[in-house]
This record gives structure tokens, sequence and C-alpha cells, in this order.
């Protein structure tokens, strides 16, 4: 079993999850049970299953997780762009949101080529 709090990757994307909340707390109100929560779901999703995975045994079911986290990853990035193309999420916190959703992904795709490498 592997501490999660101890992985760059939960770190980092766990750190996003916390601006995401933030960023979607400026939505506006007709937002709150559509886009906003559909964000933060996302968002929160993939530092979840990073957690869920560490408390499991193996590998495979590790890699499972982790594939799990980059849909998250994946939906997240969408859902900014969306945001930011409608006008509801600021140029600035986009840049910075989505690099850091491609920074988690870079992460997450080297988590996952390890693991298969070391089968």
């Amino acid at each position: 079993m592997k501490n999660f709090r101890e992985l760059k990757v939960w770190q980092k994307a766990h750190s996003l999850t916390l601006d995401v909340y933030k960023a979607t707390g400026q939505y506006p109100k007709n937002e709150q049970f559509g886009l906003t929560s559909q964000t933060r779901r996302a968002a929160a999703s993939i530092p979840a299953n990073i957690a869920e995975d560490c408390g499991r045994s193996g590998d495979a079911e590790l890699g499972r997780f982790l594939n799990i986290a980059m849909g998250s990853a994946s939906e997240l990035e969408y859902h900014l762009l969306l945001g930011h193309d409608l006008e509801i999420l600021a140029e600035q916190d986009y840049q910075k949101l989505n690099n850091d959703v491609i920074e988690i992904k870079r992460m997450l795709t080297g988590f996952i080529k390890k693991l298969r490498t070391n089968r």
C-alpha cells in the first residue's frame, strides 16, 4: 500500500482541484448544477482515483485507476475549454489551469508507462 500524499502527481492534482474550485466559484449561479458541478467533479476525480488505487494492491489495479484519472483529466481539460469559450472562465485562469492539467496528464502517462515496464 502506497501513501498517495507522497506522490507528486497526486499533490499536483490536489492543488489543481483546489484551484478549480476557486475559479469556478466565479461562475454564474445558473451554472451551479451544470458546468460548475461537472468541472469540479472532473477535477476532484483525478486525485481521488490516484488515492483509491494507492489503497489497493497490485500494479494492474493501479494502472486501471491511473487510466481513470487520465480520463477525468481529459474531461476537465474540455470543461475548462468550454468555460473559457463561454467567457465565464477568465483567460488567465484558463491558461494556468489548462497548463496544470496538461502537466498532470504527462505525469500520469509517465507513471502508467513505468508500471507497464515493471511488469
